[in-house]
Order: C-alpha cells, then structure tokens, then sequence
C-alpha cells in the first residue's frame, strides 16, 4: 500500500495512463471487426468480440484495482473526486467499445456496400478522436512537471481543440450516414435497420466521451 500511495504521490497520472492503455486496446479492436463484417467474414467476429470483451474486462480490473488502492489522508496533485471522474470517463468508454461488439453478434448483417465507405470514415473519425484524448492522457505527465502551466499547458489546450472539432466533424459523418440509412431503410429488414441505429449511437459515443474527458482535462488547467 505504501508503494502504491508513493506512486500516487509522485504521479496520479500513471495508473490512469495504465488504465488507457487497456482502454485502446478496446477501441483499435474495432478497426478489425469493422473489417471482418465489411468483407463478409462473419465466422470470424464472435471471437473478436470475445476479445473485446476480454480486454474490456482487463480494464475494469485495472478500474477496481485504482479505485480499492487509492490512498486517502495524503495529497495528490489533483483532488480525488477528479481522478475518479476521469477513470470512470476512460472505463465508458471501454464498456462502449464492448457494446459495439456485442451488438455485431446480435444477428448476421447485412452488407451494405453503399454506405461502407461512409461507415469506414465514420468509425476512422470517432477513433481519431479518442486517439487524441488517448494522447492527452499521455501528456500529463509532462502538465504535473510544469504544474499545470507553461508551453506543456497551452499544447494540451489545443489538443482539447482538436478533440472537439472531431467530434463535430464525427457528428456530420453520422448525420450524413443517418440521411442515406434511412434512404435505404426500406430495402433492409426492419431488425438490421434498427440495429443499424444502435450501432451507429454507439460508435458516437466514442468521440463524444473522448470529448467529455479532452474537456475535464481542461477543467484541470483552468483551476491550476
């Protein structure tokens, strides 16, 4: 316990970072189930799925093991209720990323060759995006050295700027992808377009939490 409070002390920052890690690891999965569903091998998404929920479950014991160790009656660098905030942000996320999978074992979809393309750049955004806040994570260690100020601070800043501007641009790609869905809605059993809907709300999660957690981010430089 002693070392897990000296390592809190030093840097609050790394446990969330270790908690990241697994959470990608979630998200870049869904690259390769998009794939296996867009050239129609559909043998192959359980066991990505299976994967993705095995890696989800990986960071929520990362989550319980933060959570259940981090020490009380010492200061950190930031306040507690902040650290929680941004490791259960990160932990959505990852639950997100399993939803996703979980929804593609459902039933067989159907291809739908005119919207792959608007698809492929629909997730490409949502994952560029929480790559960006992945990055951040990365950065504040870097923050904690410069107390939260200085040229480290104002780069953090604008990665908060980048985050939000791709989350917005994901948000046309998905109103554009909604328009030409329900064009087609019609030539696709009501159960795939349905399901259609949930995926795709769920795939926007992705950018709009890396969103939320770029920003509580900020919160953080803005009370420094």
């Amino acid at each position: 316990m002693r070392v897990l409070g000296n390592l809190f002390t030093r840097s609050p920052f790394s446990p969330l970072q270790s908690h990241m890690e697994k959470v990608s690891e979630c998200v870049y999965k869904m690259k390769d189930l998009f794939n296996a569903y867009f050239e129609g091998d559909y043998g192959r998404i359980p066991t990505l799925v299976n994967e993705i929920s095995e890696l989800e479950h990986a960071a929520d014991l990362t989550k319980n093991e933060i959570r259940n160790n981090l020490p009380k009656g010492i200061f950190l660098a930031i306040n507690r209720s902040d650290l929680l905030e941004i490791l259960s942000l990160q932990d959505t996320i990852a639950d997100k990323a399993e939803d996703i999978g979980v929804l593609f074992t459902l039933k067989e979809l159907e291809h739908l060759k005119d919207l792959e393309n608007d698809l492929k750049a629909f997730l490409d955004k949502n994952i560029e995006a929480f790559d960006h806040a992945h990055r951040i994570i990365q950065e504040m260690d870097e923050l904690l050295e410069t107390s939260f100020g200085g040229k480290e601070a104002e780069k953090v800043r604008e990665m908060v700027e980048e985050v939000a501007y791709m989350e917005h641009e994901a948000d046309v790609l998905q109103r554009n992808l909604l328009k030409k869905l329900y064009n087609i809605g019609d030539q696709i059993p009501y159960t795939s377009f349905t399901l259609w809907l949930t995926i795709l709300q769920r795939i926007s999660a992705l950018a709009n939490l890396s969103e939320k957690l770029a920003n509580r981010i900020r919160m953080l430089l803005d009370v420094k």
